[in-house]
Order: structure tokens, then C-alpha cells, then sequence
């Protein structure tokens, strides 16, 4: 499991050792948090590996399935560590399909719904190519994922490896980094902490935001019942980025405003997903309305900021 300490690749080793399986973990802590695997230290079926995949995967022994979820996901992340980022998409791409083409193991792949870029369709199905610019800004991730795709799937065609694709749409809950740079994760820590509410671009712009339990459901069941073909896992209910915002106003009862800044260069317009395959290859789709996510969201940030503040409370 690659990307162990970051925010899905933590809760899917709590669930992958829930269901009953031996977990080898991997990390190099480049935008995961030792915190987010802390808790599972004394368990005996769990290792730890801190290493970068990119330089080559550790000897960790015989492997059933090999799990690709490392990556800077949010988009000041990947914009501080382009180089990174694509070589975690390339590089490592093919260190860890080696490794199940060795050991005969089933290869999952943590896609995005960025593969779709800006898009022009909507909502975004699975057959659809994209909209994307391959050398602005936000393509050393879009195309890192495009890769990881590409690869993942010519090692099936050539080798007949068992392959996964997800293409991960929106996901928060607990867990996610105090100022990651995504958008709930924001919203929330801007309205704790008395701050002005940063929404780029007129709040126009639309996301689907699926709770990190559900998500894990769909990355499980892809996993057991899925087939080699790219499958969204995301909340197929639209929101603007200005209901969101107004939303955690409400939730939080904080005084925070809301202020306006320049839309990024290539920030999509539209996203969201359609889950027409999810439905009726692996019968799933979300069932964790949002405001009862945000809630349980806004009581784990309420906690992370009253442990790191020096008064023991949260401004």
C-alpha cells in the first residue's frame, strides 16, 4: 500500500487489516502524516516502510495485491513538487507493476477525476477522453495520472496482469491536513480559526464531495468485484463552490466572510461524476449526505486545532 500515511491510503489500511488482511505500508512523508498511522504501531499484521517508491520498491515479500495511492493530490501540493508528482505517476508506476507482474498480484491504481481535465462533458463518464493541457500548471498531475493509467493498462494488455483503475472524484472527512489546499479542508480551518473564507473564481464553479467511508466502500468493492476498466468512485450530487462555502458558515456558526480571488489557470469549471458503472458493477454509491459528513469533518478539525493550539483552544 503506497501512499499509507496520507489521508485514503491511512483509512484504507484501517480497513484492508478490519477485513482481515496483512498490510505492508509504504510512505517517504512528503504530504502523508506519521499521525495518521500512529494509532496502528502495536498492530502485528501492519509493517511500515519509510521509502520512495519512485527510487525503487523495498524487498516486502511475497505480495497477493499492490496498491498505488501515492501522490501530492491537492493542487498546492503538486505545484511545490511537480517533479515529484510525476514521477510518482511514472517511475513508480512501473517499480510497482513489476513487482505484481512478479509476484502474480492483482495492481490497483488511485486515479483522479483530473484525467478529465476541464471538461466538456458533463457529467463525466468513463468513455470520456478529457480536456486537458499537458503543459499548463496543474498538468504534472493530470498527466502523471493520465500515465499511470496508460501504463497500468498496456501491462494488461502485454502481460494479462489483473488491473484496477479508479478515477477518485472529491473525498474529505477526518484526516485530511489543516491547509492542504483543498477545498473543504479549507473552508473548514479558514471558518474555525475566525479567517476570511478564500473562494477563487466568482463561486460558479461546481465539485461533488463524497465522505471519506463511502469512498472507501467504492476503492473495496473495485477492488474485490471490479474489472481492468477505468470506474468513477464519487458523489454523483453537484454543489458550487459558494454553497459549500456558505454551508460551513452555517455548520461552523463562525463571523468568517467570504472573500473572492483570481481563478488559477486551468481549475476546472465543472465536476462531477457519473456513477452509472459503480451502480451496476459493484452496487455501490454514496449514502453519507453531506451535511452529516461536514459535521463529522468539522468535529475532527474542531479537535486537530484545540490539540495545536498553545491555549488548548482554537481561535
Amino acid at each position: 500500500m503506497t501512499g499509507a500515511a496520507g489521508f485514503l491510503g491511512s483509512h484504507l489500511c484501517n480497513r484492508l487489516l478490519t477485513d482481515g488482511h496483512e498490510v505492508v505500508g509504504i510512505d517517504n512523508f512528503i504530504t502523508g502524516s506519521r499521525d495518521n498511522l500512529a494509532h496502528l504501531e502495536r498492530e502485528s499484521r501492519f509493517t511500515f516502510v519509510d521509502a520512495n517508491v519512485s527510487d525503487g520498491v523495498p524487498n516486502v515479500g511475497p505480495v497477493q495485491g499492490v496498491m498505488h495511492f501515492a501522490s501530492p493530490a491537492s493542487p498546492p501540493d503538486y505545484l511545490e513538487h511537480p517533479i515529484e508528482t510525476l514521477r510518482v505517476g511514472s517511475v513508480a508506476s512501473h517499480h510497482l507493476l513489476e513487482l505484481a507482474r512478479t509476484h502474480r498480484a492483482r495492481y490497483f491504481v488511485a486515479s483522479t477525476s483530473e484525467v478529465y481535465g476541464d471538461p466538456l462533458e458533463h457529467p463525466q463518464t468513463e468513455t470520456y477522453w478529457g480536456n486537458v493541457n499537458p503543459i499548463g500548471p496543474r498538468s504534472c498531475y493530470d498527466e502523471a495520472k493520465r500515465y499511470a493509467e496508460a501504463v497500468a493498462s498496456a501491462y494488461h494488455r502485454h502481460y494479462g496482469l489483473d488491473i484496477r483503475i479508479i478515477r477518485i472524484f472529491n473525498t474529505y472527512g477526518p484526516r485530511m491536513r489543516p491547509r492542504d489546499g483543498r477545498l473543504v479542508s479549507n473552508f473548514i480551518v479558514q471558518a474555525l480559526s475566525g479567517e476570511p473564507l478564500t473562494i477563487y473564481g466568482d463561486g460558479s464553479q461546481s465539485r461533488s464531495f463524497c465522505y471519506v467511508d463511502d469512498e472507501i466502500e467504492g476503492i473495496i468493492r473495485l477492488y474485490e468485484r471490479g474489472d481492468h476498466l477505468p470506474t468513477n468512485i464519487g458523489n454523483p450530487v453537484e454543489y458550487t463552490v459558494l454553497q459549500i462555502a456558505q454551508l460551513i458558515t452555517e455548520m461552523t456558526g463562525t463571523n468568517s466572510v467570504i472573500e473572492f480571488r483570481p481563478l488559477p489557470a486551468d481549475d476546472p469549471k465543472i465536476r462531477q461524476p457519473d456513477i452509472t458503472r459503480a451502480r451496476s458493477m459493484l452496487g455501490w454509491e454514496p449514502r453519507v449526505p453531506l451535511r452529516e459528513g461536514l459535521s463529522r469533518t468539522i468535529a475532527h478539525f474542531r479537535q486537530v486545532l484545540h490539540t495545536a493550539s498553545p491555549s488548548g483552544s482554537a481561535a
